[in-house]
Parts: C-alpha cells; sequence; structure tokens
C-alpha cells in the first residue's frame, strides 16, 4: 500500500478501489474494481443469495449469466442442473465446463483481464441469437432510480443482455441499497424480482415492491465479509 501511495505521488499510477489503475491508459478500460477483489466481499452471504438464485431454474432453461461475484457463486449450484447457460464471464464459463453437464455459450469480444470480462463493441452479436426466460445479473447499486453502474461500457453490454431475456434477476447484498451508481441500467420496473439477504430496509423493501418488483431474501452472514 505504501509503494502505491509513493508511485501515485510520483505520477505513475492513479489508485482506484481494489488496486491501481496506469495513467494514460486505453479509453476502454473498464473502471470496476477487479474480480478477486469483489470475490473477497460477503462471500457467504453471496453464496446464499446465488442458491436462491438458482432455484428459480428449471430443467433444460436456457438464462443468461452477466459477470460478476455474486452471480459467480450460482455456478457452485448449478452443477447439478441441465440448463443452457450464455455468460460473459471468464470464470463463470470456466467453472460450468469443468463441472457438470451445462451447454455453455460465450459472446465474442474483448476480453477485460482485471474484471475477466468479455465485451463486444459491436450490436449485432451472438447475443441477438440467444433469448432466455432468465437474466441474472449483479449491481454497483440499487436505488429509486433503478439498478445502477458507474462504467458506460458495462451499461452498454449489459443492456443488450436484457434485451434478450424475459424476466431480469438482480442478485445483491443489502449493502447495495445504500450504494451509488452514476448511470442507470434500467429502471425498477423492468426488474422481475431481486435477491438479497434480510439486511435490506423495510423502506427498500417497499421501494421494490411499489414498483412491481418480487423480493427474495436470505439470512445474513455476519463477520463474514472477507477471507
Amino acid at each position: 500500500r505504501r509503494d502505491l501511495q509513493d508511485m501515485e505521488a510520483a505520477g505513475l499510477l492513479r489508485r482506484v478501489r481494489g488496486g491501481a489503475q496506469a495513467l494514460g491508459g486505453r479509453p476502454t478500460q473498464l473502471t470496476e474494481p477487479p474480480f478477486d477483489y469483489n470475490a473477497t466481499l460477503n462471500r457467504e452471504t453471496k453464496r446464499a443469495i446465488a442458491r436462491k438464485a438458482v432455484e428459480l431454474c428449471g430443467e433444460r432453461d436456457s438464462i443468461i449469466i452477466d459477470g460478476g461475484t455474486t452471480t459467480f457463486a450460482m455456478t457452485e449450484f448449478l452443477v447439478q442442473t441441465k440448463v443452457e447457460v450464455l455468460t460473459n464471464s471468464i470464470p463463470i464459463a470456466d467453472f460450468l465446463m469443468r463441472h457438470g453437464e451445462n451447454r455453455v455459450t460465450l459472446p465474442g469480444g474483448e476480453i477485460f483481464r482485471e474484471q475477466q470480462l468479455i465485451l463486444s463493441p459491436f450490436d449485432n452479436d451472438l447475443t441477438h441469437r440467444f433469448f432466455a426466460s432468465k437474466l441474472f445479473m449483479g449491481a454497483q447499486a440499487l436505488t429509486q432510480h433503478g439498478l445502477m453502474q458507474s462504467d458506460p461500457l458495462l451499461i452498454r453490454a449489459e443492456q443488450k443482455l436484457i434485451d434478450q431475456a424475459e424476466k431480469l434477476v438482480v442478485l445483491v447484498d443489502s449493502s447495495k441499497f445504500q450504494g451509488r451508481g452514476s448511470l442507470i441500467l434500467c429502471p425498477l420496473s423492468r426488474i422481475d424480482i431481486v435477491v438479497t439477504d434480510d439486511g435490506i430496509s423495510d423502506t427498500a423493501a417497499a421501494l421494490l415492491r411499489d414498483a412491481g418488483v418480487e423480493v427474495m431474501t436470505v439470512p445474513r452472514w455476519q463477520n463474514r465479509s472477507a477471507a
């Protein structure tokens, strides 16, 4: 940490949450924290949320799983199912390829190493040929404005995924209701189900239900935010 502070003071890099970013990097670089960093946060709560989400999957379902550490936690419980999965996440695809019998499809695009995502700059890519009964997605935050993200590249890629799914299922721990994002991915009215933990406030739960969103909760794990 001291080395990063010294290098930032010398103008060699810019510190970001979870690490550092080279100055003068490509404009296509994502601003999201690295996957490995996010994976250490609220790990057991994410597993409980993911387990509940997998219960929504029927046999032979076609589903889309957006990249993220909460959605990645679904892979452990998908091993015993037989579903068809489209995902832009390298860790999700790798795990499902090595475990179970689920059919896995990856879209074409550029690999973003730190977030371990594949994002396509093209509108007419493989995503438009895959229709899913459900899309499972995380979020930077959930507010009265809707599902929030902070990176324009993610917004563009995730909007394409939303268009290809009958139902949108959002997986977030209760801390995301206090978070903020600078960009609106979709309004609350587009979300069908939110799976979260029982730390969600009554105000946040009422906000979702008033927008027609089904709220499913799991017990929150205490004092297990990192490993």
